[in-house]
Parts: structure tokens; C-alpha cells; sequence
């Protein structure tokens, strides 16, 4: 069995997650790259070696089964899964009386249901080897309130989990990780933002997270453009 380390990405099809799998790349990684859409991420995998390397798999964090079967498929091709990056997310706009309440629903299950099914997916593997590092893509809005803003409340609640984890795991050798960016410009936004984190910006620092000693353990990261305020 191979001792690459191997990293699993959810929303791993663009933006934070596609950039975190090029970088993890890099550094020696092998990765799994889970998306709802395999759309992407066959040809993201071939780009980076192939099954050998990097493999992708559909998954939608919102269902167990799918998180189940992710960490499950992770191990039989790989035979580890070293860390977690809970990344996938929904966004919506700004203003209680803005977004339908379907697409509400939608983010949070996302946002907040998801991001725990993948802790309780990874979790139990982690567990079992009596290792593991669990990286969540949290944000600036996880750490302030936004006016209007109910993603800031899904992200919140993310930084809680986030830290709950690391409680719950304090007498284990088991990392977490908060990932908070500021603005970044991904397909999360209908037109680009200006001065705007790029996603490379945002995946250089969770290899800086991923890459410290065994005896390290980087709580949070906020990473944000210059001089964005608030």
C-alpha cells in the first residue's frame, strides 16, 4: 500500500475545492473528489494522474448513504483516507425577504447538515486508524454577523460544529481545521467580485494546515483580500 497521504474534497468539481485538489496534488497527495455533478471532476482527475492519483466520485452531502459510501470507496481504492475537507456550500443573497424558501432549505442542508454528515462519515474512520485531520470551509461570515444574511447564520453554525469537534477529539491525535474566507472569486458569485481572493489564495492555505508536524494543529485559518472591511 502506498504511504501517499490521501485527502478527500467535497465540492470538489470548482473554485476551493478543485484548487485545494491541484495543490494537494503538488505536495504529493493522492485525492478523492466528491461532487453532486461528475461533470468535472473526470477530467480534474485525469489532469492530475488519473485513478491511480486522484479519484472522482458523486456524492451529495445532504444524503448519509452518499457520505458512507464516499469514506467506504475512499479506502477500498486507496486503502487510507489521511484528512477531510468539507467544502462544498451554498450561498444565497442577502435580505430575509430575498431567495425562495426552497433554496433556504437547500443551503442549509448543505451548509450545515452536510458539513456534519461529513464529520460523522470521516469521523468513524478516523477513529478506527486512530488518525485523521477534518478540514470545514467556514468563512469570515461564520465569525460576525451579516445583515440579512442567513448563509453568515449556516457558517456560524459551521465554526460551532468546528470547534465542538475539536473538543469532542481533544484526547485524540485527530486535527481540525476552520477554513475562513473572505471573499473569493469562484462560481459562487453571478458576476466576479472585485479584489477578490482567488481560490488558489484560499486551497495555499489549507496545504499550510495540511502540511504541519504531527504535533501541530492549526485551529483556524482567516484568510481574507487586503484591506476588505468588516
Amino acid at each position: 500500500m502506498s504511504d501517499q497521504p490521501v485527502l478527500v474534497i467535497t465540492g470538489a468539481g470548482s473554485g476551493i475545492g478543485a484548487a485545494t485538489a491541484r495543490r494537494a496534488a503538488e505536495f504529493g497527495m493522492r485525492v478523492v473528489l466528491a461532487a453532486r455533478s461528475t461533470n468535472r471532476l473526470g477530467q480534474l482527475a485525469s489532469e492530475l494522474g488519473g485513478h491511480e492519483q486522484a479519484l472522482p466520485l458523486a456524492c451529495d452531502v445532504t444524503s448519509w448513504e452518499d457520505q458512507q459510501a464516499l469514506v467506504r470507496e475512499s479506502v477500498e481504492h486507496f486503502g487510507r483516507v489521511d484528512a477531510f475537507f468539507a467544502n462544498a456550500g451554498v450561498g444565497a443573497q442577502r435580505g430575509f425577504l430575498e431567495e425562495s424558501v426552497e433554496h433556504w432549505k437547500a443551503m442549509i442542508d448543505t451548509n450545515v447538515y452536510g458539513c456534519a454528515l461529513s464529520i460523522r462519515a470521516a469521523l468513524t474512520q478516523f477513529r478506527e486508524q486512530e488518525s485523521g485531520h477534518m478540514l470545514l470551509t467556514s468563512s469570515v461570515a461564520g465569525r460576525r454577523t451579516v445583515p440579512g444574511s442567513l448563509y453568515s447564520a449556516t457558517k456560524q453554525a459551521v465554526t460551532a460544529m468546528g470547534e465542538s469537534l475539536r473538543a469532542e477529539v481533544a484526547d485524540t491525535p485527530v486535527k481540525v481545521t476552520l477554513i475562513e474566507p473572505g471573499m473569493v472569486d469562484t462560481p459562487f458569485f453571478d458576476s466576479p467580485p472585485q479584489g477578490a481572493l482567488e481560490s488558489d489564495d484560499v486551497a495555499r492555505a489549507v496545504m499550510f494546515a495540511l502540511t504541519q508536524p504531527p504535533h501541530v494543529d492549526v485551529n483556524e485559518i482567516l484568510v481574507r483580500p487586503i484591506n476588505q472591511p468588516g
